[in-house]
């Protein structure tokens, strides 16, 4: 379920008008409310490497690896991968494949086996090592050992050794999409227009965060210390309570 993206913003507008304090334009909003959930987004990342290094409760209900994990599955991607758009690396034992243009972050690669049947999970290496692995007859690629390297092309591009002639599967986390507060002009206000709209796609439990963020963002677009001051005391408060 997605987090309403006109439900937020009148959230926002009465908290920082409550002492008629300025009014955020819907081109303002968004902006923040884009910001605010990429954020948020980013830090899932960085949590779970923490919280992985922790102790684990193993009650699924409180366990935050799991929490953290539920909210990373809305944006959890398959997708199969056939066209090889070649690359110059001077080996003739690979192949790159165009990942989607929605790609965020690569999970794990499996080469397609050559019988058709089945497929071979793939071990990352780092660019500047890949060349490095002919050179080391423990290290080199083959078709029960691939390796997969992810880099910039013309976009996100993945480069699999062995060849992949049958395709590869990508499991990967996808972009965000733009959120946006849709209006129409009557008598000079702005109406919401659902039509035009596009929610948060953030895990329901994120809204009070999303409010906290576009509130200390919009605080410092009006020169409101108050409300930034404010916001930031919640947001390290919650997630005091979070990590405690």
């Amino acid at each position: 379920m997605a987090i309403s993206v006109d439900t937020v913003y009148q959230t926002v507008l009465a908290l920082a008008n409550k002492e008629q304090r300025g009014y955020i334009t819907p081109q303002e909003f968004n902006l923040f409310a884009n910001q605010a959930q990429i954020e948020i987004f980013e830090q899932y990342f960085f949590d779970l490497y923490q919280f992985k290094r922790m102790p684990q409760n193993h009650n699924e209900s409180t366990n935050p690896v799991d929490f953290i994990d539920e909210k990373l599955d809305l944006f959890r991607v398959r997708a199969f991968l056939s066209s090889d758009v070649g690359l110059d690396t001077g080996d003739n034992n690979d192949s790159t494949f165009d990942l989607p243009e929605n790609h965020y972050r690569t999970i794990s690669v499996n080469r397609r086996n050559n019988s058709g049947s089945g497929a071979t999970v793939c071990q990352r290496v780092e660019w500047n090592n890949y060349h490095y692995l002919s050179q080391a007859p423990l290290l080199v690629p083959h078709d029960s050992r691939p390796v997969y390297v992810v880099y910039q092309g013309s976009g996100n591009r993945i480069l699999t050794n062995p060849s992949s002639p049958n395709g590869v599967e990508v499991f990967y986390i996808r972009k965000l999409n733009n959120v946006n507060w849709g209006y129409m002009l009557q008598d000079n206000n702005a109406l919401w227009n659902p039509n035009t709209s596009t929610d948060f796609e953030l895990h329901p439990s994120e809204q009070n965060k999303l409010v906290l963020k576009i509130l200390k963002l919009a605080g410092i677009s009006i020169k409101d210390a108050e409300i930034s001051q404010l916001a930031t005391q919640q947001e390290v408060t919650n997630l005091q309570q979070q990590k405690s």
